[in-house]
């Protein structure tokens, strides 16, 4: 028992699953948004992949006011239950700030150069070395500016297929998303070349491993394209080529 309530035989007001979101990535305003869809005093189940939830979820909930009632396992994910408070000042009004807040969050970063053809990038917790603007050699110590961009696009598709294929319920056995691209005047990039080095057009393309139908997972990977934010910068100025095949 938590709360009064028996969470084993528990009817929800309402479910809502947050996939493999943390509370940093956007999970914390999914559950504000649910818990207004709740009456007051009404009780939200949370289901979520993300181990981390269990430790940052009950002291969000202490802050913001809500009552978190405790945690269950179920199939492949936990189930999180969480009390509405009629005392939770201005729930509305504070999801409203919280996603202008979002929306005018500035990513930030900086570079150092470090040595010959190398420089550090610090972001966050985290740094990572960038070699050449662009390189032409089979082996280098760093990897170039060029193939940072394109890994980026390529890990970014796959890991939002990944999340969309999870909050769907599909069962994906592997994914793998290559990127490739030419540039146009590359040789001005190292100043023995004319004109503006840039790239003429990407190919990206997802080999998806699943049973599932055909028609569910290329629904899951056109919403994870369409809410890229590399794949909507990029393409106003790229011609970008996206497929994805199934097998």
């Amino acid at each position: 028992m938590a709360g009064g309530v028996d969470l084993d035989h528990l009817t929800p007001d309402r479910v809502f699953d947050g996939g493999d979101l943390d509370c940093g990535s956007g999970l914390a305003l999914l559950i504000r948004e649910n818990l207004l869809q709740v009456p007051e005093e009404g009780i939200l189940e949370l289901r979520s992949r993300e181990p981390t939830v269990a430790a940052d979820l009950p002291p969000w909930c202490r802050l913001v006011g809500h009552e978190f009632l405790g945690a269950r396992p179920g199939p492949g994910y936990s189930r999180y239950f969480v009390r509405r408070s009629p005392r939770a000042p201005g729930a509305a009004g504070q999801l409203d700030a919280d996603k202008e807040q979002a929306d005018s969050y500035e990513w930030r970063t900086r570079a150092r150069a470090a040595a010959r053809q190398k420089s550090t990038v610090y972001c966050r917790n985290f740094s990572f070395n960038v070699g050449q603007p662009a390189s032409f050699e089979e082996k280098d110590a760093h990897p170039s500016a060029v193939e940072y961009l394109l890994g980026a696009l390529a890990a970014s598709l796959a890991s939002g297929f990944a999340s969309e294929a999870l909050r769907s319920g599909l069962d994906i056995d592997d994914v793998e998303v290559t990127a490739r691209g030419r540039v146009q005047n590359a040789l001005a990039v190292i100043g023995i070349g004319e004109g503006k080095p840039a790239f003429a057009s990407v190919e990206i393309k997802a080999f998806v491993s699943t049973l599932e139908e055909e028609a569910d997972a290329r629904a899951a990977w056109d919403r994870a394209v369409l809410r890229n934010p590399l794949v909507n910068t990029l393409e106003k100025a790229v011609e970008l080529h996206i497929r994805m095949v199934r097998s």
